[in-house]
């Protein structure tokens, strides 16, 4: 286990010019995952020795939290500390993440709620388990026991992010520290995403609105609270927790509307979902609502033809599409994505930290909003 501060080992692996090296984010991403990884094979043997039918339980979960994902969120943590002057361990690096199952039990009850069939170019957590229904002849609707599968799959993966977070061999005192930065983010991203659904089934278009549901469904969770409970873990003094988050909560929501772009104009060889999902699923994101705010009658009255529409054709998507670029929505989505990243590296360089953790913060900046990783 290294035991040298922010100046030492993690510091030696950036090249001269004060970039982060590839391999520092590929190292952590394995450490992550190989703190995942057996913390799952301590499940699936309770699992297994409850009943059998539960190894479809382990097998699901196992392929959805190891088989994919940035650990973006855990990197963000573990920069956050040492960022607050935290020395590498073991223990940190099991505790931040915990956020890789969080995140799986949120993405497994949005693709649910968002009807996706995907998920990084695999069977969506509920069409797995609709599949898994259809294919052994049992009874009852497919559908509904691939819901309920995914419901409690995601139940699951919640609990057990509090349990690796209290097995991760962090002491009580940092855990303690810990506790409401942990808590507070899994109450945000839910409520986020309560507004999310309560935003489609309104019809509301605004711009604030669009605003507070990539806030907390997003920008909150997936950079500020992840600095912020490493910050924790650290025992940072509160100018540098300010500070922290004064440059994670508008890079999280830059990081959003980014996403928010690749639901309408990604190539799903990329984003492992169809073309234009965001456009059927109804989402109504910064960018769709900046289209509102700047259409004319015609054009809004087609965006809000389709939008929501499951049966969009991909010609019906372009010309969604269309609309979105010819009212500047496009345009004004991006302009904010780069003025809310040039927000947040101010405040990262007003920070007083060590200048390597800087330079990683400032490069997981570039990778968050481009999506680099």
């Amino acid at each position: 286990m290294e035991t040298s501060g922010p100046t030492g080992a993690g510091a030696r692996q950036r090249s001269s010019v004060g970039r982060v090296h590839p391999t520092d984010h590929a190292d952590l991403r394995a450490r992550v995952g190989k703190a995942l990884a057996a913390f799952l094979t301590d499940q699936r043997a309770l699992l297994r020795g409850i009943d059998p039918a539960l190894a479809d339980v382990a097998d699901a979960i196992d392929d959805f939290v190891l088989g994919g994902g940035k650990r973006l969120r855990p990197a963000f943590a573990y920069w956050g500390y040492r960022a607050a002057g935290g020395v590498d361990d073991d223990a940190v690096v099991a505790a931040v993440a915990a956020l890789e199952l969080v995140q799986a039990s949120a993405l497994m009850h949005d693709d649910l709620i968002d009807g996706s069939d995907t998920r990084r170019g695999e069977p969506a957590v509920h069409r797995r388990f609709a599949t898994r229904h259809a294919g052994s002849g049992w009874q009852g609707g497919a559908d509904a026991f691939g819901a309920a599968a995914a419901v409690l799959l995601g139940d699951l993966c919640l609990v057990w992010s509090d349990q690796l977070l209290h097995t991760s061999g962090l002491d009580g005192t940092a855990i303690a520290r810990a506790r409401p930065v942990f808590d507070l983010m899994r109450t945000e991203v839910t409520i986020g995403q309560y507004l999310d659904v309560h935003t489609q089934v309104t019809g509301d278009t605004s711009l604030r609105r669009a605003s507070t549901v990539a806030r907390y469904k997003s920008a909150k969770y997936t950079v500020e609270r992840p600095l912020l409970l490493g910050a924790a873990i650290a025992g940072a003094p509160a100018a540098i927790s300010a500070g922290l988050s004064d440059y994670g909560l508008p890079l999280g929501e830059a990081f959003q509307l980014r996403d928010d772009v690749l639901g309408v104009f990604g190539d799903p060889a990329t984003t492992g979902k169809p073309a234009g999902d965001d456009l059927r699923e109804g989402k109504r994101t910064y960018l769709v609502a900046a289209a509102f705010d700047a259409a004319d009658r015609t054009r809004a009255d087609a965006l809000r033809a389709g939008l929501g529409d499951p049966d969009l054709s991909g010609d019906e998507v372009t010309r969604l599409r269309d609309i979105i670029v010819d009212t500047g929505a496009l345009a004004r989505t991006e302009r904010r994505i780069d003025d809310l990243t040039t927000t947040a590296l101010a405040a990262l360089d007003a920070l007083p930290i060590d200048p390597g953790a800087a330079a990683v913060l400032r490069d997981l900046a570039s990778a968050a909003t481009r999506r680099t990783f």
